[in-house]
């Protein structure tokens, strides 16, 4: 038996100023990373660069079926808080891993921005998607 994770043990969740926007089952995927940037100098009598690395934030999407009109409230949350429209607009995304055994790890990823937000229809027997990718200043895993 693998004690491996996979995706029907986690669960993403979106919130607008700490309240909880989507509850659906129908998420496709959930993306994330820590962006790390190595930077190299090289310097004269030394015969290799020397590295250090410099943190950037995080980054991430999540895609979903949408089964009614409620995904187009994160849209628009989105929309207000990068038009400055409602100040003080925070949206958060967290995601709970549960691994075997019973134990979970939460990511929660506070004042989340968005990207271009892709609403897609492939063909005609495709389910609609829709997209979020987001980057923010820092994660944390409780």
């Amino acid at each position: 038996m693998a004690n491996r994770v996979r995706g029907q043990e986690v669960e993403t969740l979106f919130a607008v100023d700490n309240v909880p926007q989507i509850a659906t089952t129908d998420v496709r995927s959930f993306e994330m990373g820590w962006q790390l940037e190595i930077q190299k100098e090289g310097y004269l009598g030394e015969t290799s660069d020397r590295r250090d690395s410099i943190y950037r934030g995080v980054s991430g999407s999540q895609e979903f079926h949408f089964e009614n009109k409620a995904i187009f409230n994160i849209v628009t949350a989105f929309i207000n808080k990068a038009r400055r429209r409602e100040p003080g607009v925070q949206i958060n995304t967290k995601a709970t891993i549960n691994f075997g055994g019973g134990t979970k790890a939460r990511v929660v990823v506070p004042d989340i921005s968005a990207g271009e937000i892709p609403m897609n229809f492939g063909s005609r027997s495709d389910f609609g998607t829709i997209k979020f990718p987001w980057e923010a200043m820092d994660a944390q895993v409780i």
